[in-house]
């Protein structure tokens, strides 16, 4: 699963700790969604929704292959 939350983060100047802290997860489970490496939660991802202010869809994509 593809995601843009580096992208996201980015456009409200939050680092991955800071980021980490308003959703409560470490900034390790941070890291590892933005390197593909973690696919969160459906909370998780609702959280992040409504943080950034945009639906789920735009933040995460599925692969083709999955």
């Amino acid at each position: 699963m593809k995601n843009n939350i580096k992208v996201q983060r980015a456009i409200l100047d939050l680092t991955q700790a800071s980021l980490a802290e308003k959703i409560g997860v470490s900034r390790q489970t941070i890291n590892a969604m933005e390197k593909n490496k973690y696919v969160p939660s459906t909370v998780l991802a609702l959280k992040l929704s409504k943080l950034f202010k945009i639906p789920v869809e735009e933040i995460f994509q599925l692969e083709d292959h999955e």
